[in-house]
């Protein structure tokens, strides 16, 4: 909670991480043949000697480049989608072919090309909803990585060191995807109230079954009273799922979708049909960035394991405004089918809510 497409996918592992700014260009990436004008005629021996010198470097140079790129790197983007996925009734539940994919509908919130004010000349948030630039890249997703936490129990102590360790994994995860595109990437500040409320810059945030975790201006609040350890036990699964969607919030604030959505949503009244459909975008897009860091985490030798994702991927169908009663969070199948978007292919672009049609964001 926060206040104020399908289409021909690349084969799986051919996941690509975000450009980084500052690499050369791809020719020089992939170890080209540069090509020299013949020599003109009638150089000195010394002068041949010292072509075919050149050239021979200019050769070894090349091949160091190309060994150099093709080498191992554990840590990779790859595989993040998988042929399996868990065995549900509801697998079919994915956004419609074409309802996410910025080439495949009219963004219809259009914003303009504009950053964020700042008095620092360093990265800028962008305020854009579906043309923004991270959600352009069909083939950009977050990197495969190692997430060790400790055992969960259901105890505020334990809790406490769960949740800290997630946020290292969330951090890692999200930190150079951000930094990538230059934007003002920070770790949210954690915070785990225990009493029946918490103070926020938002305002009094009562603990209950709407408030299991909460983000507000950079601030990660997950009271343990609100996480219902009566009712899911020792499902760390479910909990992570829940603590990786607060931080989908956190993503967009650093990006600037946070602010360009508030803006629109209160441009149109946040009560209104048009400012409630634009909080179910926000709210279904941190479902879908969910769904990205435990696709990109489970199976890679840390903590993260099957039986968590499965565990959260069969927990999203009973989360929503069907369950909660509201209208700013989107039904359960759709709370439930973009998590699965984003955790079956980890894909970014296959996140963007704010280009999709009005029909996948009810």
């Amino acid at each position: 909670m926060t206040q104020p497409p399908h289409g021909q996918w690349p084969p799986r592992g051919a996941v690509q991480p975000p450009p980084v700014h500052g690499q050369p260009p791809a020719q020089w990436q992939q170890g080209a043949p540069h090509h020299f004008p013949p020599p003109p005629p009638r150089r000195s021996v010394g002068a041949i000697v010292a072509i075919c010198l050149g050239a021979v470097a200019v050769l070894v140079l090349g091949l160091v480049a190309i060994v150099s790129l093709n080498r191992d790197d554990s840590d990779h983007v790859a595989n993040a989608g998988y042929s399996t996925l868990p065995n549900t009734p509801s697998q079919a539940g994915l956004p419609p072919s074409g309802s996410s994919s910025p080439s495949s509908s009219t963004n219809p919130f259009p914003s303009s090309p504009t950053k964020a004010p700042s008095s620092s000349s360093g990265p800028q948030k962008i305020l854009k909803l579906g043309d923004h630039p991270i959600l352009q890249d069909p083939n950009a997703g977050l990197r495969n990585r190692v997430c060790t936490l400790p055992q969960w129990q259901s105890s505020q102590q334990a809790a406490e060191a769960f949740f800290t360790a997630a946020g290292k994994c969330l951090d890692n995860a999200w930190g150079p995807f951000l930094d990538a595109y230059d934007l003002p990437f920070t770790p949210p500040a954690l915070h785990f109230p225990t009493g029946a409320s918490f103070e926020t810059e938002c305002g009094t945030i009562q603990v209950g079954i709407a408030t299991a975790a909460y983000y507000c201006e950079n601030n990660l609040y997950v009271p343990f009273r609100g996480l219902q350890t009566d009712q899911y036990g020792n499902n760390p699964g479910v909990y992570l799922a829940l603590f990786a969607h607060e931080y989908g919030h956190h993503v967009q604030e650093v990006a600037g979708l946070m602010d360009a959505a508030w803006q629109k949503i209160y441009d149109a009244g946040q009560n209104s049909p048009a400012g409630l459909e634009m909080s179910r975008r926000k709210e279904l897009q941190a479902q879908c960035f969910s769904g990205m860091f435990l696709g990109a985490h489970v199976d890679q030798g840390g903590t993260v394991s099957r039986d968590m994702y499965n565990k959260a991927w069969n927990d999203q169908e009973t989360r929503g405004d069907n369950t909660s009663r509201s209208q700013d969070h989107g039904t359960n199948a759709h709370y439930a089918s973009w998590w699965r978007a984003g955790a079956s292919n980890n894909r970014i672009a296959d996140c963007n809510t704010f280009s999709a049609p009005s029909s996948a964001v009810s």
